[in-house]
């Protein structure tokens, strides 16, 4: 059953809602049309945020680790997408090498590795998996809490292919999102497809590029629909070369701070909104929610203790920060239980194929929900995300939840920008450059 929702429902999200149901042909048709402009990623994980008053995505992973997390009924419409993914890509495709994060000790994150194996396995593909640890000597079994086993394997090099003892893949399949790099063993493979590429990892992706082909999407969606684009987007600005630890770049945060809340006051006073502003300082890349915090006031930023800063200076695998995303807040007036929620939306290729809440007691409506003390709720979209009832009320959960569908395929449209943009170049079958961090 669908956890119950306490949700403030005001005026502008319900206005929206309903013109997204009366809007549905023309939405699709719309989506239709840019998907074949556009390809979309393998799959992705959209984070939304519902404050009564705008709904926006604040994050988006190219490489999600929740499918253990799903609506089990959805397994069918997750191998079906899958299945239409993988014939795009590799229409002969038999064999298949899924390789995870390197974080063994996270049972529940091996189990969203075990169930993206199921799903691909379901659609036809015989599928391993192999492990970038170089512990990972012989084939090695880990017992998971649903009382399932997962294999991991030694990854096999030769000069062009990449395989396990006895097993050549048609195509590879990353679940580990490069924070620390991008390994060597994953260079220079001209006869295998890599899924996502390269450049989807964090060596080379940044919040601020997403973010930024997804303005263009929002307006652009905004123009078709003719409603303001802001109810969709949230405002954004980026700092480039901080250093917390040193106190560097404190000016240039502080002023884009002030300038982001300066958005966003003008848009409340447009819209009548009782809020108070404020923005998300985080990362520019990385994922696990590490890096971030709220701030209400751009002198916040100035003279942070060392606590806070020692806060924002490290991400995921021990990296430095040094390019901050300054991020619109998006209040979450969706709790389940006792705790704020927030919706995240899974789709494989350009279907949405389930979600589920992000739930955390432990924090309000203005914080980051992925930190300590989140649980989620697996069992949270009873009803698909693509089929709403025009006739129950624009909040009622299939129609709230085609909202948050159309929602997250605009992010995965943006991704697919993104990805685009920051491929490297090809002459003649062959790249012209490197992999880089931009500047």
């Amino acid at each position: 059953m669908v956890p119950h929702l306490r949700t403030a429902l005001t005026g502008p999200l319900l206005d929206l809602e309903r013109r997204l149901l009366d809007a549905l042909p023309r939405i699709e048709h719309w989506l239709r049309g840019q998907w074949q402009k556009h390809t979309p990623p393998f799959y992705t994980s959209t984070d939304l945020r519902n404050s009564g008053f705008k709904l926006a995505p604040i994050d988006t992973n190219l490489f999600p680790g929740g499918f253990n997390n799903l609506n089990p009924a959805f397994l069918p419409q997750c191998i079906q997408a899958a299945m239409v993914a993988i014939e795009k890509i590799c229409p002969d495709a038999r064999n298949l090498l899924l390789i995870p994060e390197n974080h063994t000790r996270n049972l529940f994150y091996l189990q969203n590795v075990a169930q993206l194996a199921i799903i691909l396995r379901q659609t036809g593909l015989n599928v391993r998996i192999g492990s970038l640890l170089p512990e990972i000597e012989a084939p090695t079994p880990l017992s998971l809490p649903n009382g399932t086993t997962l294999l991991l394997e030694p990854l096999k090099r030769t000069k062009t292919r990449l395989g396990l003892e006895d097993f050549d893949p048609c195509a590879i399949l990353l679940n580990n999102d490069l924070s620390a790099g991008v390994p060597e063993i994953l260079t220079g493979l001209s006869e295998q497809l890599l899924i996502p590429p390269l450049h989807a990892g964090w060596v080379v992706r940044r919040k601020s590029n997403h973010f930024a082909a997804y303005d263009e999407i929002a307006t652009a969606f905004g123009a078709e629909l003719g409603i303001d684009p802001w109810l969709i987007n949230p405002a954004f600005s980026v700092c480039r070369r901080v250093n917390f630890q040193e106190r560097r770049g404190e000016e240039c945060l502080a002023d884009n701070v002030a300038a982001v809340l300066d958005i966003v006051h003008e848009k409340y006073r447009e819209y009548d909104i009782d809020e108070k502003p404020f923005v998300i300082v985080k990362a520019d890349a990385g994922t696990y929610g590490m890096g971030v915090m709220t701030v209400h006031d751009a002198s916040e930023i100035v003279g942070l203790n060392r606590k806070q800063r020692n806060k924002m200076s490290v991400i995921k695998e021990g990296l430095e920060v040094s390019d901050v995303l300054v991020q619109e807040g998006v209040h979450t007036r969706e709790r389940v239980g006792d705790g704020v929620a927030e919706p995240v939306v899974y789709m494989i290729d350009r279907y949405v194929v389930g979600g589920f809440y992000r739930v955390n007691a432990a924090r309000g409506v203005d914080e980051n929900l992925n930190a300590p003390g989140m649980h989620f709720e697996p069992l949270a979209f009873e009803t698909s995300c693509l089929c709403p009832d025009v006739c129950q009320n624009p909040d009622a959960p299939p129609n709230r939840f085609y909202a948050y569908g159309v929602i997250a395929r605009l992010a995965a449209l943006a991704a697919s920008v993104e990805l685009t943009r920051s491929a490297p170049e090809v002459e003649d079958g062959e790249e012209t450059s490197t992999l880089k961090i931009p500047a």
